[in-house]
């Protein structure tokens, strides 16, 4: 099968700056709003239980869940990214992956993260995708989305020092929230705040949670 062009030009990009992006990009999470979901998803999810991250990049995220407790592991779409995050954190497991087709075997969760790496897919994708982390997590497991809130395509030519080419989209909050409950997910919270430090825009985080019970139909 021919692999699409997003894919392509979105791993490319990243094998290219995953050593500047690992020197520029703070190991810290910053902002207290940002900590306060992760700390507020480490709490849902209980100490110890497995969580996955999926687009996990050099592996910062996924190392400060660990650090709140979590039996954490990351995922990534490119290499490049991969073999920084386990030269970072060799303690962690750290895998080449796609959230388009999750490995992880069905129910297997108690967690699952996507921290600005929704951003690079073509919207059309999401539903599919959304259904992707539904099935992997266990009934009752809860899932975290970090995205540039807005409804816009950037296309993206320079990044962290390099000539690249990707696409970044901005994602409408409420159109997640309704594709997460599409997918079987009960979305309890929902958080925008405004930009901060080098942001471009808004910024929004989603809560949501599989049931423990076969939704209605």
């Amino acid at each position: 099968m021919i692999e699409p062009d997003w894919l392509t030009e979105t791993r490319a990009a990243y094998d290219t700056v995953a050593v500047d992006y690992a020197r520029l990009i703070p190991d810290v999470v910053e902002g207290p709003l940002d900590r306060g979901m992760l700390t507020a998803f480490a709490e849902l999810v209980g100490p110890g239980r497995p969580v996955l991250e999926v687009g996990c990049g050099t592996g910062r995220i996924t190392a400060h869940l660990a650090r709140l407790g979590l039996d954490v592991s990351g995922v990534d779409l490119s290499p490049g990214m991969i073999e920084v995050a386990r030269d970072t954190y060799p303690e962690l497991r750290f895998e080449v992956g796609s959230m388009t087709e999750l490995a992880a075997p069905g129910d297997g969760l108690a967690g699952l993260v996507a921290w600005y790496s929704i951003i690079h897919l073509p919207p059309e994708l999401l539903p599919g995708v959304f259904a992707g982390f539904r099935r992997v997590l266990a009934p009752g497991g809860h899932l975290l989305l970090a995205v540039k809130a807005g409804d816009r395509l950037v296309r993206l030519e320079r990044a962290y020092g390099h000539t690249v080419s990707y696409d970044v989209h901005w994602l409408p909050p409420d159109r997640l929230a309704a594709q997460l409950t599409e997918a079987g997910f009960a979305v309890h919270a929902t958080l925008v705040r405004e930009p901060e430090g080098a942001d471009a825009g808004p910024q929004a985080f989603l809560l949501a949670r599989r049931p423990d019970t076969p939704a209605a139909r």
